[in-house]
């Protein structure tokens, strides 16, 4: 099955640097998310970020809690992401962490696409079995 949507970040916590050498840093952000269309609902991401000198590449990895609905169907899951910016060139897998959905998302499996308009707004194609 495919769910499609926008969601939008409704809040950005950055922390200070815990890293921070010849350029490179490593930092943590906590973000909030609202989810829109065929997932609705609210999810809390933790980010562990690294940022190079080069513009435009560095890379995240993330766990993200969901509560919500998925197609009208209530639970919660957790999301893990693994994305890098390569000069601009970038690349995402976020997939659903095997058996953590709850409620009627229990069993739930799939990968989540994510794009960026230039304007900045977010959408999603979610692929998954339930």
């Amino acid at each position: 099955m495919t769910a499609k949507g926008t969601f939008d970040i409704t809040n950005w916590t950055p922390e200070p640097p815990f890293h921070d050498r010849d350029g490179v840093t490593l930092a943590l952000v906590t973000l909030d998310k609202t989810w829109h269309g065929d997932l609705t609902g609210t999810s809390v991401v933790t980010m562990l970020v690294a940022s190079t000198p080069v513009e435009n590449s560095r890379s995240y990895v993330a766990l993200e809690h969901f509560e919500g609905t998925v197609e009208g169907r209530s639970g919660a899951f957790v999301v893990q992401h693994d994305a890098v910016s390569d000069a601009g060139a970038q690349s995402l897998l976020a997939r659903v962490v095997p058996d953590s959905a709850t409620g009627e998302l229990r069993g739930l499996r799939g990968e989540i696409a994510i794009s960026v308009a230039p304007d900045g707004a977010h959408s999603y194609t979610f692929d998954y079995t339930l």
